[in-house]
């Protein structure tokens, strides 16, 4: 959510910012919230002012009582009776005021950092770097879920039978590969001097709320019937919310998490789940990481982050590119965004693997987190970054790591995660 002090003063600057991310329908909600926080204001004022007469008054009662002017204290108690009314009615429309405008704030996209390219959607990302070299073998790869089969590491029929579509069953050695990447990227980053966190996997609608835009919890978010709680859909919003409505101590920045969490994702308006691979499921697991920050540090954070995502896959043997996110690709929060696609080699191109985003105060003013200065409190920033999420590293490790023999190669930093295994197997 954005300062309402933009519209105020700068309604054009808002304006532009929502055609950058082609939701022109946004617009009428600009004047409408400006003129909703005019009325807004006027109440407050007239509230106050009121409130401020009747203490006045009040105080006057009191010695016309002393006085014994019993008459003269009565007229004026019977005008502060109707100023109270008055305050109670001003003060119920303060209320209808305020959470009207906040609701209609909240789907007011964040301004975008001006270094973002331009484009209607996710086809216009513009790739910024590579790191590593792509390369194709002599030999074909076949398809990830024909690879797992080799090894009987995938059962969808079962997980068909047990929880539907978009569910798996992963076994053996690959199923410890799986784990032993996270685990390698939990300890990376606690290397990184990040504070390792298991959350909580089920957060509050007013969390909910507070991290995401209400198109994508929608989209995204499996409710919890007959409670108010939801299943994560990524770590950060558990380890972002742990601060909702706190005021935190200038020394205690920058706040740096890694957490390892299940994620649950409804997927809808996705290209598809996916019926016989893992590249698009219901559920998956995730090392992710988290900053809150000083304002002016939050672009510096945003460099470490996602280059530490490069780092790593590149310690798998896995090349990978950065791509810059389009103002049309940027969800409502993010002022800026990039993706980190790993190589396939099998399909020659490169696909998704992770995502860093800074949301400059867009999240910590939904959801309260403040910092205390001697000038005042104010808004802090946040940040998120995928360090590795188990099913799209998994395709990306067994596509690059393949042998013309169907093994795969582990990777030297996984092997102490594997008890020294070198290689998996296919079934004889």
């Amino acid at each position: 959510m954005i300062d309402i002090n933009l519209i105020r003063e700068n309604k054009e600057k808002v304006i532009e910012n929502i055609k950058r991310k082609f939701q022109d329908e946004k617009i009428p909600l600009v004047e409408e919230i400006y003129n909703l926080d005019k009325e807004y204001r006027e109440v407050k004022l007239k509230m106050d002012t009121k409130r401020a007469e009747k203490n006045k008054l009040s105080g006057e009662i009191g010695a016309l009582m002393r006085d014994k002017k019993i008459d003269e204290a009565n007229v004026i108690k019977e005008k502060v009776s109707k100023m109270s009314d008055e305050i109670d009615t001003l003060t119920k429309k303060e209320e209808e005021l305020n959470v009207v405008i906040k609701e209609k704030m909240m789907k007011i996209p964040n301004i975008v950092a001006d270094d973002v390219p331009v484009g209607k959607d996710d086809t216009e990302n513009v790739e910024i770097e590579k790191f590593g070299e792509p390369f194709v073998p002599n030999y074909e790869i076949p398809y990830h879920a024909d690879i797992l089969a080799r090894f009987n590491a995938l059962d969808k029929d079962a997980s068909g039978r047990t929880s539907g579509n978009g569910f798996y069953y992963l076994m053996g050695d690959t199923a410890r590969l799986s784990s032993a990447m996270l685990s390698y990227a939990r300890d990376f980053m606690i290397e990184k001097g990040f504070i390792y966190c298991i959350p909580p996997f089920m957060i509050r609608s007013d969390v909910v709320t507070g991290v995401m835009s209400f198109k994508e919890m929608d989209a995204m978010m499996y409710k919890i019937e007959g409670e108010d709680l939801y299943l994560i859909g990524t770590s950060e919003h558990s380890m972002i919310g742990k601060f909702k409505d706190q005021i935190l101590k200038q020394t205690e920045l920058p706040i740096t998490m890694t957490s390892y969490s299940p994620c649950f994702r409804k997927e809808v308006g996705a290209h598809g789940i996916e019926e016989r691979g893992i590249y698009r499921v219901h559920q998956f697991e995730k090392q992710e990481m988290i900053v809150l920050c000083e304002p002016e540090d939050s672009d510096e954070w945003y460099e470490k982050m996602w280059k530490f995502t490069v780092d790593l896959f590149r310690s798998l043997d896995i090349p990978v590119r950065q791509l810059e996110c389009c103002t049309g690709d940027l969800a409502d929060l993010k002022y800026k965004s990039c993706d980190i696609e790993a190589w396939s080699p099998r399909q020659q191109k490169y696909f998704e693997v992770g995502s860093c985003s800074n949301l400059t105060d867009a999240q910590a003013r939904r959801l309260g987190i403040r910092v205390k200065s001697e000038k005042g409190n104010y808004y802090l920033h946040t940040l998120n970054n995928t360090v590795l999420a188990s099913t799209r590293a998994l395709i990306a490790l067994l596509e690059n790591n393949y042998n013309e023999d169907g093994s795969v190669n582990i990777p030297e930093v996984l092997r102490p995660y594997m008890g020294g295994k070198k290689k998996i197997e296919p079934v004889k």
